[in-house]
C-alpha cells in the first residue's frame, strides 16, 4: 500500500477523549480504548498538506467556503453516490448531531413525536428528549443475526403516535447495515403515506463493503424530495471529527429558511478555517487514500471474524456491511449488561461501548472501533480471549 495504515501514533496527552479521560469516565487507565468513533490512522497526506498552508501563513481570521468547496463536495457526491447536489441546498454546521438537533427544532413543536430505530446511536435519543420531544421508538429486528426493519411496527408506530419527523440511520451505527434500495423506498413510501418528514444521517456513506452499496436518501425521494434532509460530513470518512464541519442537505428553501433562523437564535452562523480547508482537500484529492483505507479495514473486519471463529465461538460477529464499527453478540455468556460491561473493563481491559447505551435492545451486546491498526486490534482481541475463555 502506499498509505501505512499499520503505524502506531501515540495520542496521548493531545486532549484526545479517546485517550486521555480515563480518569474522568472512571476507567482504568490501562483499558485500551476502542470506544468512540475516530480513527487511530493519519489522515490523507493531501489534507494535512492543504492545512499546512494555512498554518504557515499563521493569520487565523474569520472565513468562509468559495465555489471550490461546493464543486469538491458536489463532484464527490455526484462520483460517488450518482446524486446531484445543488450549492444552495447546504448548510454548514459543526456536526451532524448538531445539524439534526437544528432541523428537529425548526420542524417539531416541544412534545411532538420523533421516531428512531434502536438499537441506534444514542445522541438521537438525546437530541429528541433534551429538545422535549416525545421519543418513539421502532426497534429493528435481529434475524439470526441479521438485523431488519421491521416495516409493520414503523407505520403502525407512525400512526398511533402522530409521529412528525423520522430519523435514519444509513449506513446504521451500530449494527453495521447498509440499507438497500428497495428497503428505503418502503420507508418512503411509509412516510410519504402519513406525511412524516425524513432525516437521513448518512455520516458512514463512504465506508461499505463490497456487494452493499450505499444509496443517498435523496436519490430515491422522488417528489418527496423536499421533506428530506440529508446528512453529510467529511469527519468520519477523512478521521477530521476535530475540525468540526459538516454539509447538512437541504433541498427544501423553507426548511433551510427555518433551519437556518434556528441556528441564527444561538448565534451560529461560521464554520472554521481549518475545517473549510480540510473538508474541500478531502473531496479533491482524497479518493486514493479512501480506497486504501477500506481495503484495509476489510482486512481487519476478516481478522476479527477469524479471531473469534478460532478463539471464541460463543461471541457472534453481526457482519458488517458498512462502517468501521463491529457490532459483537455476547449474550451466549448470559451476562447482565452491567456484568458484561465490568468484565470488559476490569479483565478484559478493554473500553468499548456497550450495547445497553444504543438502547435496551442492544443489551448483551458491544460496539468495537476497528479503525485502528491491526496489531492494536490484535491485542484487543487477545484480551477479550483471556478474560471469556
Amino acid at each position: 500500500m502506499k498509505y501505512d495504515f499499520d503505524k502506531i501514533i501515540n495520542r496521548t496527552n493531545t486532549n484526545s477523549e479517546k485517550y486521555d479521560f480515563a480518569d474522568e469516565w472512571g476507567v482504568p487507565k490501562d483499558a485500551l480504548p476502542m470506544w468512540v468513533a475516530d480513527m487511530d490512522f493519519q489522515t490523507a497526506p493531501c489534507i494535512i498538506e492543504a492545512m499546512h498552508e494555512n498554518l504557515n501563513l499563521g493569520i487565523f481570521g474569520y472565513s468562509e467556503p468559495k465555489e471550490e468547496y461546493y464543486d469538491a463536495l458536489t463532484k464527490w457526491y455526484r462520483t460517488h453516490f450518482d446524486f446531484n447536489i445543488q450549492k444552495e441546498w447546504v448548510l454548514k454546521t459543526p456536526g451532524v448531531v448538531f445539524g439534526i438537533a437544528v432541523a428537529l427544532r425548526a420542524l417539531t413543536n416541544p412534545g411532538d413525536a420523533v421516531l428512531i430505530q434502536q438499537p441506534v446511536y444514542y445522541p438521537f435519543r438525546s437530541v429528541i428528549v433534551d429538545n422535549k420531544r416525545k421519543l418513539v421508538n421502532s426497534p429493528l429486528m435481529n434475524r439470526n443475526g441479521y438485523y431488519e426493519m421491521d416495516f409493520t411496527d414503523l407505520e403502525e408506530k407512525i400512526v398511533k403516535n402522530n409521529v412528525k419527523l423520522f430519523i435514519l440511520c444509513s449506513p446504521h451505527n451500530p449494527v453495521g447495515r447498509v440499507w438497500k434500495e428497495e428497503e428505503l423506498k418502503r420507508v418512503l413510501e411509509i412516510c410519504k403515506k402519513h406525511s412524516v418528514f425524513i432525516i437521513s444521517d448518512e455520516i458512514h456513506a463512504d465506508f461499505t463493503y463490497p456487494g452493499h452499496p450505499h444509496t443517498v436518501f435523496g436519490k430515491i425521494a422522488g417528489d418527496y424530495l423536499e421533506q428530506v434532509i440529508i446528512c453529510t460530513s467529511p469527519s468520519k470518512t477523512f478521521n477530521l471529527a476535530g475540525l468540526q464541519i459538516s454539509n447538512i442537505v437541504i433541498p427544501s428553501e423553507s426548511v433551510r429558511r427555518k433551519c437556518k433562523e434556528e441556528m441564527k437564535a444561538v448565534a451560529y452562523d461560521e464554520v472554521g478555517m481549518l475545517a473549510i480547508t480540510a473538508c474541500r482537500a478531502a473531496y479533491e484529492n482524497g479518493g486514493e487514500w479512501l480506497e486504501e483505507l477500506l481495503v484495509y479495514l476489510q482486512g481487519n473486519v476478516d481478522y476479527v471474524r477469524n479471531f473469534l471463529k478460532e478463539n471464541l465461538p460463543k461471541v457472534k460477529l453481526i457482519e458488517p456491511e458498512g462502517t468501521y464499527l463491529v457490532w459483537l453478540d455476547f449474550t451466549a455468556y448470559g451476562l447482565t449488561a452491567k456484568e458484561l460491561d465490568h468484565k470488559m473493563l476490569n479483565e478484559a481491559k478493554l473500553w468499548l461501548d456497550a450495547g445497553n447505551i444504543f438502547g435496551k435492545e442492544g443489551a448483551g451486546y458491544e460496539r468495537v472501533n476497528i479503525a485502528c491498526p491491526r496489531s492494536v486490534l490484535k491485542e484487543a482481541l487477545e484480551r477479550m480471549k483471556k478474560a471469556f475463555a
